[in-house]
């Protein structure tokens, strides 16, 4: 379901672009995120900081994209999101010595340090390659190609995650003794 809601935007995105264009389609995704983040407020009395995040740079990028009438505002809003996440879990990393995704998810998974730094190096790989491809897209392809990039690129994220799962499935700690 989670995953559904995430989608739901990049969707409607996509079809009000088939449908209307790229000004139309930003309008449609700014105001999209907009009610998920109100409605996942709603039910769960919090927001991450990555949906934060999230929904400033769609409202900000979207909103120059429509005051300046230039589509390339919304389409370098990955590559920012994308890039400000993989300098940020580095910096933490190497920088000063902090996993910041241990510290996030730490209390829901028990895994060994060398795990966590693992799944961290991961993401600042991850992060940086989708930065790097969200920018090659945007700038060598039309606006036409970008939208059904992002759409259909919405594969490297959930493929990244079941790899994320799989790696991580056999260091969980179960809080079971053993027979």
């Amino acid at each position: 379901m989670k995953l559904l809601l995430d989608f739901l935007p990049i969707l409607l995105f996509f079809v009000a672009f088939k449908v209307a264009g790229i000004y139309v389609a930003t309008g449609v995704l700014m105001a999209a995120t907009a009610v998920q983040m109100a409605y996942i407020y709603a039910t769960q009395r919090k927001l991450e900081t990555m949906q934060k995040a999230t929904l400033v740079l769609i409202l900000l990028f979207g909103s120059l994209t429509l005051l300046l009438h230039d589509d390339r505002f919304i389409k370098w809003k990955p590559t920012v999101l994308y890039g400000a996440m993989a300098l940020a879990l580095a910096v933490a990393l190497w920088g000063f010595r902090r996993n910041f995704l241990k510290m996030l998810l730490g209390g829901q998974l028990a895994l060994p340090e060398r795990i966590w730094t693992h799944l961290n190096v991961a993401w600042v790989l991850y992060c940086a390659f989708m930065a790097a491809l969200n920018a090659y897209v945007a700038v060598y392809f039309s606006t036409e190609a970008w939208v059904d990039f992002k759409l259909w690129g919405y594969v490297f994220p959930v493929a990244f995650l079941v790899a994320q799962g799989l790696y991580i499935a056999p260091h969980l700690k179960s809080d079971e003794p053993a027979p």
